[in-house]
């Protein structure tokens, strides 16, 4: 049950990967020059109000150095690449390993 969720999760974090690579592609296009749109400009123009509570919340509960450290490190990346790694690690997670079958295989 829990590597259909984990499998299910990555499929739905590479979809939001394609769906902002061909955001930047057309954006690339329309520029004639290369755009990669980062996940921090991204998120504040879908909402603003949930990335400022997601970074108020990392700063009190957590620690301020982690979202100057790693956080801030990762909304800087472009979107569709930290959604393709968000979505390999979810896979790899949820992966199930084929049996081996034959002469030889354990049962």
């Amino acid at each position: 049950m829990f590597r259909f969720l984990f499998r299910l999760a990555a499929m739905v974090a590479l979809s939001v990967s394609v769906i902002m690579a061909v955001l930047d592609t057309t954006r690339s296009v329309a520029a004639s020059a290369l755009v990669m749109t980062p996940l921090n400009t991204s998120w504040l123009a879908v909402s603003p109000d949930t990335r400022s509570a997601f970074e108020s919340f990392v700063r009190d509960k957590v620690s301020p150095l982690l979202w100057d450290g790693a956080v801030a490190w990762v909304l800087n990346q472009p979107g569709f690449a930290v959604f393709a790694v968000l979505a390999f690690i979810l896979y790899m997670i949820g992966y199930r390993r084929k049996r081996p079958t034959g002469r030889f295989a354990r049962t």
